[in-house]
């Protein structure tokens, strides 16, 4: 609907306190990255890598840019940016991808349903990246901070507790899925609508109340 018909999707509110901790860890891992040292959440979980300084690597972070893949078959482009990227020992990419939250309870595994998301999130992105050339590590992390909004006060601050979760990443379904994409987006009758989605939901009620007053 937004690419074939021109109806996009009403835009979100901007999730301006995520924003800023991803900002903030930025910075904080950039800090490390100038002096090519491990940030003290590495060390904790034994991760055998540095925050790498890539030229590329300021592109590769920007929203409607980062890595990107031309698939000249397709005449598609894919594309996906990034939060951070390490360099292990052994010489291959980590992909990292920041989440914040606030929960009460520990956050100590990737085994709620929205974690699929992200899941398929991380092996997209280390796709794009061996479409590239590059050699990607199978795992990724997660790096999570839980904000504890269940402190007395306020006072004018928020506490997070970081957390760096592995992911055994797994590319094999991403090539299929873009031929699919392609021949959606080329296809002249609309997919049906999934269930789980609630702006097809929307879309479906909408159009029912519609077509009964007409």
């Amino acid at each position: 609907m937004d690419r074939r018909l021109g109806v996009g999707q009403p835009p979100s509110l901007p999730f301006t306190l995520n924003s800023a901790v991803d900002r903030l860890l930025k910075n904080e891992f950039d800090s490390y990255r100038a002096k090519g040292e491990r940030h003290p959440i590495m060390e904790e979980h034994g991760v055998d890598a540095v925050p790498v300084d890539h030229p590329e690597l300021d592109d590769w972070r920007q929203n409607f840019k980062g890595v990107q893949f031309h698939n000249e078959d397709l005449n598609m482009i894919f594309f996906g940016a990034i939060d951070d990227l390490w360099l292990s020992s052994s010489g291959e990419y980590i992909v990292v991808d920041y989440k914040a939250t606030a929960k009460k309870d520990e956050i100590t595994a990737l085994d709620q349903p929205w974690h699929e998301t992200f899941k398929r999130q991380m092996d997209i992105y280390q796709w794009l990246l061996r479409k590239n050339g590059h050699k990607v590590s199978d795992t990724g992390y997660i790096l999570y901070c839980n904000g504890n909004a269940y402190e007395e006060q306020f006072a004018s601050k928020i506490e997070f507790r970081m957390t760096l979760l592995p992911y055994e990443g797994d590319s094999s379904w991403v090539d299929d899925i873009t031929v699919r994409l392609h021949e959606c987006l080329n296809s002249d009758e609309l997919p049906e609508p999934e269930a789980f989605c609630h702006y097809c939901n929307y879309m479906g009620a909408v159009g029912e109340l519609v077509f009964d007053k007409n």
